[in-house]
């Protein structure tokens, strides 16, 4: 079913460029979209079938202790992704071609979902996001900073296999609960698994005003975590932070850290907020959507990207976007930081052209 779709849609998307006849099917009308992918689905929506991806290209120059330890232009994130649906089942399947830190091919999302219950139940088998925290289920290409803070990096839940359950209860209450493989190529057996839950809540939800408020656990083989999130929007004005704590039973002890993090977007944009986490700023004029954002963070994280390493740290960032369209964005950001119990200074700048269908 979803080769003849793709079939039909790719079929249907050259004739419509080709001429401006009418495209006809022998089954149901079919209707074509390229916002923001290419997605094809029938006029009944009862199937549909999508392509999207992302393309970010970054140059960044780290220095420890004043010298370069990186300085390089390379490929932040490559990937191409597969969406689809047949009935109540649909299903996500996204891959690398290229990324900072792994190998082209390997699978970032691979997953069914049943949405027979409607919005306040959905039911997602395979490999996923766990539901943990709102800077990481935020996608890569809608956060404000160009890296997510320390904090997440070393708190926050990789994408893992599981079973998990999410929705929404009414227009404010967002929830998600799983039970996930172990981290480790050795964990992953039945015996061995993480419960990993969130629930948000936004008691004011409207044009341009936004609170939130979230909190998140997870128990882990060798770490149970917690978090609690905060974030508004007021206008051209969005605010966010959040506070992790990590038990961690190799050391017996607990780790913790929080961010703060404010953005002025310039030419009046408000950061868009869906199902308890931020989307991408959507440009109003031809010129495009200009923002300022500035991040602090301080305790026990992973400042890799400032060469400190998993320290007890702070670090400050300031950056600048430019949404040029629904689809490309620039961005800059300089982050300076340095140990809370070593004598070590870490810096980065970093330079962002990002394109997303």
């Amino acid at each position: 079913m979803n080769k003849a779709l793709l079939l039909s849609g790719l079929t249907a998307f050259v004739t419509a460029h080709v001429s401006a006849g009418t495209v006809t099917t022998d089954g149901p009308d079919i209707v074509i979209s390229t916002k923001p992918g290419l997605s094809v689905k029938t006029a009944d929506d009862k199937y549909s079938f999508g392509i999207g991806g992302r393309i970010m290209w970054d140059y960044n120059r780290a220095e420890l202790n004043g010298e370069a330890d990186e300085n390089e232009l390379s490929v932040r994130r490559a990937r191409l992704a597969f969406t689809g649906s047949a009935g109540d089942w649909s299903f996500k399947s996204q891959f690398n071609l290229g990324e900072d830190g792994s190998d082209a091919g390997d699978v970032e999302d691979l997953y069914l979902r049943y949405n027979g219950w409607g919005k306040a139940a959905k039911l997602t088998i395979g490999r996923q996001r766990e539901p943990f925290g709102l800077e990481q289920l935020t996608s890569s290409n809608d956060i404000s900073v160009l890296e997510r803070s320390a904090i997440t990096e070393a708190y926050a839940p990789p994408r893992t296999s599981g079973v998990q359950l999410s929705g929404a209860l009414g227009k404010s209450l967002y929830y998600g609960v799983g039970v996930f493989e172990g981290d480790g190529e050795e964990d992953r057996s039945a015996d061995k698994v993480n419960v990993t839950g969130r629930v948000a809540f936004a008691p004011l939800v409207d044009k341009g005003r936004l609170v939130h408020l979230g909190a998140a656990a997870s128990t882990r083989l060798n770490i149970d975590v917690v978090g609690l999130e905060f974030a508004a929007v007021y206008d051209a004005f969005h605010f966010q932070s959040e506070w992790q704590q990590g038990d961690v039973d190799s050391i017996d002890e607990k780790l913790d850290g929080y961010y703060l993090q404010a953005g002025w977007i310039i030419t009046g944009e408000s950061r868009p907020y869906k199902d308890g986490k931020f989307k991408r700023v959507k440009p109003n004029g031809s010129a495009g959507a200009w923002e300022v954002v500035f991040r602090y963070e301080d305790g026990d994280g992973n400042f890799s990207d400032i060469e400190l390493g998993n320290v007890d740290a702070e670090a400050y960032t300031l950056g600048l976007n430019w949404y040029y369209n629904n689809n490309v964005r620039f961005g800059v950001n300089y982050t300076d930081g340095e140990s809370n119990n070593f004598d070590n200074d870490g810096e980065e700048f970093r330079i962002r052209a990002q394109f997303v269908f």
